[in-house]
């Protein structure tokens, strides 16, 4: 059983080793870096300002929706 095991193991480390994607490298400059950065966190901050009110219902105004109580209405 062990013997099987060990040959199965080695079968996959071989077959995972086959399999690395190695990452090619980031040719930008220092400055196109930096000002990928900016704009990124420029766009980032302005579409979670934008979206801050529309995110949740607001439970807090006079009327229920949907309920159509005259007596809810009215307080």
């Amino acid at each position: 059983m062990d013997k099987r095991l060990a040959k199965r193991h080695k079968r996959q480390v071989s077959r995972a080793k086959e399999r690395i994607k190695l990452s090619e490298p980031d040719l930008r400059t220092p400055e196109q870096i930096k000002a990928a950065r900016e704009a990124s966190r420029a766009t980032m901050g302005h579409a979670s300002d934008a979206n801050v009110g529309k995110a949740t219902p607001s439970f807090r105004s006079g009327k229920a929706p949907g309920t159509g109580s005259a007596a809810k209405t009215d307080a």
